[in-house]
């Protein structure tokens, strides 16, 4: 990690560079393939919206999701999202608009959606975690990059919520991909877990987006970049999960919480052990608690594995503000191809 951070920290923020892997594998972004980098920003939508109806809610205390059907704790229609969809929106904004990416102005937006409601599916501010809003009022106050808690008792999952965008960028520069879903971790969530979660997690949806088999994504140690979990080893609670705890384990061992690491086993649980984009993001939601997270990060790898065009077009015609989400997805795509 140390190695990575000293990396980033040469680059300079208008432009920012990377140097490429000579093992990183490019890929043409046509066809099918930007059907998958599609998927990843539509499924964590879907997912987001399907999971907010039982969100909070303890496991086996309700009755499982099959629609999407609104309702939860914020009273949601149908088709309505929360947090973790606002968050991946503003990223996606930013990328898009700066050509680049920039955690200053990331932040920026991120604070406009808090204090604005911006690019909320309500059109008001709602939903925030606690070390998101410690993290955003370090950034007003100071005015710094990188303003995540680092603290052992931080690891949410409010940054691998929010991910595919950074992913779906940079999809042809797999090295680049991953050291900056790292980074996109740092402007909210610092603690390393976090982190590592984003870059492993990162590196399954590059593979994912590059067409790889299911048993290849989900292979022990599993990176479009040979042997960088060697030379820059994952948390150890991560690598767990990397080395293919979700395939061994089923609910309740399996647990849909707010902690990065079960939130992280959980999503690939739910991709791992069904056959379809509907059918995974129903099993990660139906896990209960922190169930919108876990939709949205499953819905982030499912979409990406199955392609926007499996998402059910029910779900679809619902879906809040998806011409903005398919706007900027395509904004996405053509700036990966540059």
């Amino acid at each position: 990690m140390e190695a990575q951070r000293k990396l980033v920290s040469s680059w300079k923020r208008q432009s920012t560079p990377v140097p490429s892997a000579k093992n990183s594998q490019p890929v043409q972004l046509h066809g099918s393939l930007a059907d998958r980098l599609n998927g990843a920003l539509i499924g964590l939508a879907v997912g987001d919206a399907l999971g907010t109806t039982i969100e909070f809610k303890s496991p086996g205390s309700f009755v499982p999701v099959k629609d999407m059907v609104g309702g939860g704790p914020f009273g949601l229609k149908p088709g309505q999202w929360t947090d973790d969809t606002s968050m991946a929106l503003c990223m996606a904004e930013s990328l898009v608009d700066r050509r680049c990416f920039d955690p200053v102005d990331q932040l920026t937006r991120y604070v406009k959606w808090w204090k604005h409601g911006y690019l909320s599916s309500t059109g008001k501010f709602f939903d925030i975690g606690g070390q998101t809003r410690t993290a955003l009022s370090e950034h007003q106050s100071t005015g710094k990059p990188f303003c995540g808690p680092t603290g052992e008792n931080n690891a949410g999952n409010g940054s691998l919520m929010r991910l595919a965008p950074v992913v779906m960028a940079y999809a042809n520069s797999p090295l680049k991909a991953i050291v900056y879903a790292g980074e996109s971790s740092r402007t909210t969530h610092g603690t390393r877990e976090c982190v590592d979660a984003c870059r492993y997690f990162g590196g399954l949806l590059v593979g994912t987006i590059q067409g790889r088999t299911k048993s290849e994504i989900l292979s022990p140690g599993c990176s479009p970049v040979p042997g960088l979990w060697q030379v820059e080893p994952l948390a150890k609670k991560v690598a767990s999960v990397a080395n293919g705890s979700f395939l061994t384990k089923q609910p309740p061992a399996i647990r849909g919480t707010g902690y990065v690491v079960d939130c992280l086993e959980a999503a690939l649980w739910a991709f791992a052990s069904t056959n379809s984009f509907e059918a995974a993001v129903l099993a990660a939601v139906n896990l209960g608690d922190d169930a919108d997270t876990t939709g949205a990060v499953c819905g982030q790898i499912a979409g990406a594995f199955y392609g926007a065009s499996a998402v059910p077009g029910e779900w679809r015609k619902k879906l809040a503000m998806i011409e903005d989400i398919e706007k900027l997805g395509a904004g996405l795509c053509k700036m990966a191809e540059e």
